[in-house]
């Protein structure tokens, strides 16, 4: 197998990468610098630097070239920041990019393809009451991306979409998603000695169970298929603790916020984001249902695709603790790039 990614510097992306070349494969990806300061890129992985939204599709096929294997590990998610429409920006890294690699990846006959998306897409499905791609632009654009990525799928072409949750683990020089999570109880520390936390929870998976489910993917999945990935149901009061003490808070209480008071703090926020001239992908507001849900998903679709058991404490310590050195300013890391 030969596979040609997007993103394979990112924490997924190079993490799937390591695995590909663990198991024989080559790898080679087009990637945005610098390279975070000690990651672990695999020496194996050909890298062509270069902004793939600047390159000609001449050169992206040249690229691709002789690959029988697509992985797209790049895009932005609800935690980067646009002014309106930010449907927009989603349109511009997550959706149009699908459309055109997948369409490239046709004309030089690459027949599996894994497309990283979101659990939420899965959620708009299992829970369409809730209104999910109607309320929320990023995760309305989610829903058109994975529609858009099973339309190529075809009798020669095998599509995949992981629609994948929280994800715990690090890249040594990159900031962790987490950072707005650490920066947010860090503050509040400042004013309170206590979490104040909803209901519900989420599924969660380590790095390394993500990259297993996307090598997995790229060697099992035909036809045209999303997979729900999650192995770890927590809820918030299972992930608070381990938070608290990769902050060196450990005896931090938690206390239970009702979903109005939730919902009133998304409404003073929704006024905060406008005055900044942004306008977020998540509605602060009606973030509350998703909040106080039990965003759980069975472990069976990661097994399937060869996704094993994990330490999901000792991951989410370890982003909590990077986390906490960005916000402090302990260690200066690299950003999410959009492109």
């Amino acid at each position: 197998m030969k596979v040609f990614m997007v993103g394979g510097t990112g924490l997924l992306g190079c993490a799937a990468a390591r695995l590909f070349i663990e198991k024989g494969y080559a790898v080679k990806s087009v990637a945005l610098p610098p390279l975070p300061d000690g990651a672990p890129i695999p020496a194996e992985m050909e890298l062509i630097f270069g902004n793939y939204s600047e390159m000609s599709d001449e050169q992206l096929l040249s690229v691709m070239d002789g690959c029988d294997t697509f992985v797209f590990a790049a895009g932005v998610d609800e935690r980067v920041e646009f002014p309106p429409p930010v449907y927009e920006a989603y349109r511009k890294y997550n959706i149009e990019p699908v459309r055109r690699f997948l369409t490239l990846a046709k004309q030089c006959g690459i027949k599996n393809n894994v497309i990283l998306g979101s659990y939420f897409s899965y959620f708009d499905k299992t829970f369409p009451d809730m209104h999910l791609s109607e309320l929320h632009p990023y995760i309305r654009s989610r829903v058109e991306q994975e529609r858009i990525a099973l339309g190529f799928a075809d009798e020669e072409t095998n599509v995949c979409v992981l629609e994948l949750p929280y994800v715990f683990g690090t890249q040594p020089g990159r900031k962790p998603v987490w950072t707005g999570l650490a920066e947010q109880l860090y503050n509040m520390d400042k004013t309170a000695h206590f979490t104040m936390c909803p209901g519900g929870g989420a599924a969660m998976v380590t790095v390394r169970q993500a990259a297993q489910s996307i090598v997995g993917a790229a060697e099992r999945s035909k036809g045209g298929k999303t997979y729900p990935i999650g192995y770890y149901n927590l809820t918030w009061d299972d992930l608070l603790p381990i938070v608290h003490r990769a902050m060196g808070t450990p005896d931090r209480k938690i206390v239970h916020i009702p979903r109005w008071m939730f919902r009133l703090y998304g409404k003073k926020l929704q006024k905060v984001y406008a005055a900044r001239g942004i306008e977020p992908g998540i509605d602060a507001a009606e973030l509350a249902d998703i909040m106080f849900a039990d965003m759980f998903i069975d472990k069976k679709w990661a097994l399937s695709l060869g996704a094993t058991d994990d330490d999901i404490e000792a991951a989410i310590f370890e982003s909590v603790r990077l986390s906490v050195d960005a916000v402090s300013g302990e260690k200066t890391l690299l950003e999410m790039k959009s492109e």
